[in-house]
């Protein structure tokens, strides 16, 4: 840091207060939040933050209180400052503690404005805030104490929810929150709370949602639709995953890629599996090998990229919805089955013996008797994946003439 006189840190302690002051008067969002914006690191904030740890608190507050202009706003500027110092210092801890304080002074606030000029401004304190409390959570953990701060952001997010959700020009702004709760609820995986603020959104009448903007509506989607995979309610996840995806920013290669790694497991589970192309075009090579699986019913290949990517498939929450995909992985091996017996003898294609299929698992390298193999046509029977019935005292799955090989046709495996 260049050196800096004590004149020349009032002045800048000084600037920040009219800037302050006059964006309020003339209602300018634009300037307005950049005030609050630590994570960007602006240059002018981080003048401000050096001109800070010059000046004395006591003298701090004395400039604030010098002029009504600043004083009726002494909540929020006395903790800003302090954040903007400390978040300069390093200390990330003390950095969120005294901004969540200009939080919620910030929101008894924004409550009177009449109008939403101060929205971008909300944004951006919901967005710092957050990231401000992962910072900190870090720094606790490092500490060797319990990480708390984002289930705090969190509330106070919940605090914004609430003050965006009446009537009039604010209320386009609670999808953004939403938006914001949910990345809070899926990094302290505690999912189950997105349910109430999904209700608020999706069954209040004080919401429209075509009225939100885009960028929110993508974000909203991508999020609903990997609960869905969670609840494995595919159809919904599909639908909601494939909006995100359409009306995604094509620049926008890291979000596409975000929303496919959740979407190509759905679309496996319906039976549509994507090109290869799209793989390597998106780095989700990850997928290959299964997609490869299901073309050729093979087992083994499913179950091994199985486990070369258990640790990023857990991570995803993918991996039990991947796992599942064994059974039209065994459509796919009868399949290939009946379709060599049709070319040596067609009127036997549609008797397929266990043993067979046993005979077939031992060359992909897995051990499975003729009751295991019952088992697993029965289920497949069962979920509608073939049509037939069993021969038990042959041992013989006799399958149906007519389309003995349903295709799933984006529908879900029946339970």
């Amino acid at each position: 840091m260049a050196y800096m006189s004590m004149g020349e840190a009032h002045r800048r302690v000084t600037e920040f207060l009219n800037r302050f002051s006059d964006a309020i008067s003339c209602q300018d969002g634009a300037s307005f939040k950049s005030l609050f914006s630590l994570s960007s690191n602006s240059p002018f904030l981080l003048s401000l933050a050096d001109a800070l740890n010059l000046i004395q608190d006591a003298a701090t507050t004395r400039l604030i209180n010098q002029s009504d202009n600043y004083s009726q706003f002494a909540d929020i500027l006395l903790p800003l400052f302090r954040s903007i110092q400390t978040y300069r210092q390093g200390n990330l801890l003390e950095a969120y503690n005294a901004f969540e304080k200009t939080a919620n002074a910030f929101i008894q606030e924004f409550r009177n404005w009449e109008s939403a000029w101060a929205l971008k401004t909300l944004y951006v304190i919901v967005y710092d805030i957050r990231v401000l409390a992962e910072k900190a959570d870090r720094e606790l953990a490092s500490n060797g104490k319990s990480p708390e701060k984002l289930k705090g952001a969190g509330s106070v997010l919940m605090k914004v929810f609430g003050t965006l959700a009446g009537k009039g020009s604010k209320r386009v702004g609670a999808l953004y929150v939403t938006c914001q709760l949910f990345k809070i609820y899926f990094k302290l995986g505690t999912v189950h709370l997105c349910r109430s603020v999904i209700r608020s959104i999706e069954t209040a009448r004080i919401f429209d949602f075509e009225e939100f903007p885009k960028r929110d509506k993508v974000t909203y989607m991508y999020y609903t639709g990997r609960l869905e995979v969670f609840n494995e309610n595919f159809p919904a996840a599909d639908y909601k995953l494939s909006y995100a995806l359409t009306y995604c920013n094509p620049q926008s290669e890291a979000n596409i890629r975000m929303i496919l790694k959740h979407l190509i497991p759905v679309k496996l589970s319906i039976g549509i599996l994507p090109k290869h192309s799209l793989l390597e075009k998106y780095n989700l090579l990850e997928y290959s090998d299964i997609v490869q699986a299901l073309r050729r019913g093979d087992l083994r290949l499913l179950r091994g990229a199985l486990q070369d990517h258990e640790d990023q498939f857990l991570r995803s929450g993918v991996y039990l919805v991947l796992e599942k995909l064994e059974l039209q992985v065994y459509q796919r091996l009868v399949k290939k089955i009946y379709n060599i017996q049709k070319q040596k003898d067609p009127s036997k294609a549609h008797q397929v013996k266990l043993e067979v299929i046993v005979k077939a698992m031992k060359w992909l390298e897995i051990d499975m008797d003729v009751d295991e193999v019952e088992c697993i046509m029965a289920i497949l029977i069962y979920k509608n994946l073939i049509k037939g019935y069993f021969a038990h005292k042959s041992k013989v799955v006799v399958l149906s003439k007519a389309d003995p090989f349903p295709k799933l046709n984006g529908k879900p495996v029946s339970s």
